[in-house]
């Protein structure tokens, strides 16, 4: 008798693979990731994963987008949870493919909480951070000697639209901020650090890091939204606030045009 795709399904255990797939550059994902990829099912991918992970999956595994971006159709994250779950049942090895970190703001501790309700083992296999691997690629080191002993990576907005109540304490220490998910709200950002009377706090913008789409902004405080006006950067974008962007190539450039002490 042969066999369709649901019979054949039953032969296989459900199981769920949190795979990150780094910043956004295919070759920046971990060769864990790859082979948790190559025995995929399913692979369930976000908006901001580079397509070209995806011909790692065999042939005949489904590849189910549900992203979110502005302006599109997004899943919620219940839908994601239960979509995740479902395919697993019925196909078997599901790999949860999510850019960065699936636990930097990733809500991968969500997901594997959902699998565990519904008795399905899960794996996570962890992926380079855009907030800490996006400054590196530019080499903006998040912790230099002499310059920060310490980062914050915080969201730009929280669930309820707000900016973090986190983000008042970080500008006011002394260490770098890497803040994610915040470019419309830019203003709002540098302002809190100008009432710290960090005005010349050096300051940088990368859009879409690491990928063909990036662009970098080098500045400070005082004159980031400005640049960004200027260079038209859009997201997915991410700030860094802090003395180590000084150590940017550009930031002399910068410094000189603008007559600022480093």
């Amino acid at each position: 008798m042969k066999l369709n795709n649901e019979t054949k399904s039953q032969h296989k255990e459900p199981r769920i693979t949190l795979v990150g797939a780094g910043p956004g550059d295919a070759d920046l994902i971990t060769i864990k990731g790859m082979k948790a990829l190559q025995t995929a099912d399913v692979v369930l991918y976000d908006a901001l994963v580079n397509d070209d992970l995806l011909d790692l999956a065999p042939a005949t595994a489904q590849k189910v987008y549900v992203g979110k971006r502005s302006g599109e159709h997004s899943y919620s994250q219940d839908a994601v949870n239960q979509l995740m779950v479902d395919y697993a049942l019925n196909y078997g090895h599901v790999v949860r493919l999510k850019g960065g970190d699936p636990f930097v703001f990733g809500r991968g501790y969500e997901e594997i909480e959902f699998a565990a309700a519904h008795q399905i083992p899960t794996q996570v296999v962890p992926g380079i951070s855009s907030s800490i691997g996006v400054p590196g690629l530019q080499q903006i080191p998040v912790t230099h000697r002499g310059a920060s002993e310490s980062f914050w990576v915080i969201t730009g907005t929280t669930a309820d639209q707000q900016i973090s109540k986190d983000l008042y304490d970080a500008a006011r220490s002394n260490a770098t901020v890497v803040v994610l998910m915040g470019l419309h709200k830019l203003v709002q950002i540098t302002e809190i650090f100008k009432a710290e009377g960090k005005h010349e706090l050096p300051a940088a913008i990368i859009q879409s890091g690491s990928t063909d789409k990036e662009k970098v902004v080098i500045g400070t405080v005082e004159t980031l939204v400005e640049l960004a006006a200027a260079n038209q950067v859009k997201a997915p974008a991410m700030m860094i606030f802090g003395k180590v962007v000084s150590l940017h190539p550009a930031f002399n450039t910068v410094k000189n045009l603008y007559g600022i002490l480093a």
